[in-house]
């Protein structure tokens, strides 16, 4: 399957909640690091993931993606990515924000899917406030500082 077939079934498979679909689309061990909800690794992590929290949370997905670039191995493209909130205290609250995708790749398989936005971004848009959007930021940079522990950004100089 070349990229840009990938990523149009990957968007596809998330914008309809068909999570079996999205999971295929992955290595048996595969790993999704979604900025919101953190790693879901594996066909049922996966899966699960994409039906219980995305949809479980919004509808109206609309992924897209953009500048596709892949050496086989890896792969990225920008995105515009949005939904329709449907949390209480929150529903019918329209979010777009924009990011950039990374796809690892073995055999034509994700094995590694991450991305980055700004997450504040989105919950702003929601309507989260004060300490509710310092919880769930606070998360971010809690995953953003165990993928770099140990190296040199987090060493003293």
């Amino acid at each position: 399957m070349d990229f840009q077939s990938l990523l149009d079934d990957f968007t596809a498979a998330i914008e309809s909640g068909d999570g079996q679909r999205l999971a295929q689309l992955f290595t048996e061990d595969g790993v999704y690091h979604d900025g919101f909800y953190g790693p879901s690794r594996g066909h049922n992590g996966i899966a699960k993931m994409l039906e219980s929290h995305f949809h479980g949370n919004a509808k109206d997905f609309h992924w897209q993606m953009m500048d596709p670039v892949c050496d086989g191995k890896t792969g990225y493209a920008r995105y515009v990515f949005s939904y329709t909130s449907t949390m209480a205290g929150f529903e019918g609250r329209r979010v777009v924000f924009e990011g950039m995708s990374r796809f690892a790749l073995n055999d034509g398989k994700i094995s590694d899917y991450s991305e980055n936005f700004d997450t504040g971004i989105a919950m702003a848009q929601l309507g989260f406030q004060g300490t509710e959007l310092a919880r769930i930021l606070g998360k971010s940079a809690n995953r953003m500082q165990e993928r770099n522990r140990g190296t040199t950004h987090l060493s003293e100089r």
